[in-house]
């Protein structure tokens, strides 16, 4: 096991000298150490309006990606060594886009304009374009729902880009794998990874017993039907013998014949259900979007 940085004495020392230098009042401040794994900033930040973080040496650009998010108007107080001690400083984030972190040390991040009220099934537009068509943000609202992620759940998604990022936004102390078999998709992932700062995502080009060695087992899996779903779905629940599924298809014949596979693999309790999304056009009629069906379960030993 890795040596944990930032101990218990450390971080009340940098709390007593932020309590005691700052007009912070640290009774609602959040604490986050970035230098362990999977921990995201940014949407920390964003949603947090006083946010302890605690970081390593050599992070070139942890300034320029809070800018480019949309966080240059947040207040970092600071010092310039790596000991709560010294003179305090304070900055704008827009100021500071060409700094980096040159020392372990502790630094308080203030924003004002926080927002703490996360709404599940972001609006498309909010997500990075490249190679992806993403789902309906109504219906990946209810896949969200019948997934039930939590904070701490290790998830795999399969070719569920839009979901792979709001569940790594959902489980801020849990783990996302996802499992993209396209090229284009997995650069287009990787580029809505970092445009969001999330650390908590991982991406691998397929499932196996070999790609997911070394990476949390998953408690929950979100996949796309194709023609790999059997075999994905067999790797799956050996290593999760009680594994959680979500399933979405167009495909009517993949829908009626999913019980049966799920029954095969020790799934039970499954539901099915199907969800239609009409909006109104500027002609005064309705568009109907594509109706999937989503099958959830969950296998039992």
């Amino acid at each position: 096991m890795a040596e944990q940085l930032f101990t218990n004495e450390i971080i009340l020392s940098w709390l007593q000298y932020f309590a005691k230098n700052t007009p912070i009042d640290l009774e609602k401040v959040k604490m986050l150490d970035i230098t362990r794994k999977n921990k995201n900033l940014i949407p920390m930040v964003e949603s947090h309006r006083a946010v302890l973080v605690f970081t390593e040496a050599g992070n070139p650009d942890i300034f320029y990606r809070m800018w480019n998010a949309g966080l240059g108007e947040c207040i970092v107080w600071y010092n310039e060594g790596s000991e709560p001690v010294g003179e305090v400083k304070c900055d704008r984030v827009c100021d500071m886009i060409n700094r980096g972190i040159n020392a372990s040390a502790g630094m308080l991040v203030i924003n004002d304009h926080m927002c703490n009220t996360y709404k599940i099934g972001m609006d498309n537009m909010n997500f990075r374009r490249g190679s992806i068509h993403y789902v309906g943000s109504e219906i990946r609202s209810v896949i969200l729902n019948k997934m039930q992620v939590g904070q701490q759940d290790d998830i795999c998604i399969i070719s569920g880009e839009s979901i792979a990022i709001e569940a790594g936004l959902i489980a801020t102390e849990g783990s996302v794998l996802a499992v993209e078999y396209n090229a284009d998709d997995r650069a287009t992932i990787e580029d809505n990874i970092d445009y969001f700062g999330l650390q908590n995502i991982q991406v691998i080009d397929h499932v196996d017993e070999e790609t997911m060695a070394g990476h949390p087992i998953p408690s929950l899996v979100m996949l796309v039907a194709s023609a790999s779903t059997e075999q994905e779905l067999r790797c799956l629940t050996k290593l999760n013998p009680q594994i959680s599924v979500v399933v979405y298809t167009l495909d009517f014949t993949v829908a009626a014949g999913m019980p049966a596979l799920f029954e095969k693999y020790g799934i039970k309790d499954t539901e099915v259900i199907q969800i239609t999304v009409s909006k109104l056009n500027n002609k005064n009629s309705f568009d109907t979007e594509p109706a999937p069906w989503i099958i959830s379960g969950k296998a039992d030993v």
